[in-house]
């Protein structure tokens, strides 16, 4: 286990505009994804995921990636990331101007031939062409491994499968790799065996948690991460999403949540959480959704109280 001293600086990805929005059965409008990003841009966000080019067949909510793309307001040193599934994608993604790719892999092999019918291996070698178009283009490369700490369809997932993904990611060239834990049963204990396993795979400082709460264990699991020397962390606002492939699981953990406990660590983000917090409420009330962000429904209630004293 890394040593308990916790980093003193993290980078938080919002992932609410892409993994947060894309299984929204009701399409959500360009202008409002748009108005979600630059707000998010201006609360000071490194990187947000901001698009995904997939065939609009199989996510039709990601159909106007390039419009979204084309219309946010770009902040120079902000990581604007989009998810590419294929060597079409790839070229979408770099017509849009992306800065980064992602690509993605379970780390469980049921999962893997349940959902796209092949091994995990042969899912990881078909983006070998991907990730060769976008380090010869200068364009950064995220790998993101699914289900690393349980899988709907096998249940416990093998620490070694996660750290074989990991290596496999790395081999393409991946600048950062995300350990995903896409249904949220993940517990801290799992995730200290995880991440201690994987960093001797992959540098420390180029891993990610990333964690969704259908247990209510995602800021649990997110303190083991940073017990172990992670500072990357992956987060939706107003805890928008979910995992169409596990009923009942919930979306990634708020970013509001996320903010609240880093500032109370005294963990430096550069992100305005005031801001962030009114992203979440915009958004909620823009596509209809509850905001599932405890400090920012919290935050929100105070500083409503405080405008009916004034």
């Amino acid at each position: 286990m890394a040593s308990n001293a916790l980093p003193q600086a993290v980078k938080i990805v919002e992932v609410g505009p892409r993994d947060g929005l894309q299984n929204e059965k009701e399409f959500v409008p360009t202008a409002i994804k748009i108005e979600l990003i630059d707000r998010l841009t201006q609360a000071g966000f490194a990187n947000i995921e901001a698009a995904s080019f997939v065939s609009p067949k199989w996510v039709p909510q990601m159909a106007d990636g390039a419009q979204v793309m084309d219309g946010i307001a770009r902040r120079a040193g902000t990581i604007y990331s989009v998810l590419t599934p294929n060597l079409r994608g790839f070229e979408g993604a770099l017509a849009a101007r992306a800065d980064e790719i992602v690509i993605f892999g379970a780390a469980s092999e049921a999962f893997s031939q349940k959902n796209i019918n092949c091994s995990i291996a042969e899912s990881i070698e078909r983006f070998a062409p991907v990730a060769e178009a976008a380090r010869a283009n200068g364009v950064r490369i995220r790998g993101s491994v699914s289900c690393a700490l349980g899988c709907p369809y096998q249940g416990e997932v093998p620490v070694a499968s996660v750290v074989d993904v990991v290596a496999r990611f790395a081999a393409l060239g991946c600048d950062e790799i995300d350990i995903a834990d896409t249904i949220g049963v993940g517990t801290a204990k799992r995730v200290h065996e995880v991440f201690e396993a994987v960093t001797k795979a992959f540098p420390r400082e180029r891993l990610s948690g990333h964690f969704h709460d259908t247990y209510g264990q995602a800021l649990a699991n997110i303190y083991a991460a940073l017990e172990e020397g992670i500072a990357i962390f992956h987060a939706s606002v107003a805890g928008l999403g979910g995992c169409p492939y596990a009923k009942g699981a919930t979306g990634n953990v708020a970013t509001e949540d996320v903010l609240y406990l880093m500032n109370g660590l005294g963990i430096r983000t550069g992100i305005d959480l005031d801001q962030v917090v009114a992203a979440g409420d915009f958004i909620s009330t823009a596509i209809g959704r509850p905001n599932v962000s405890r400090a920012g429904k919290a935050l929100l209630a105070k500083r409503q109280n405080a405008a009916a004293c004034a």
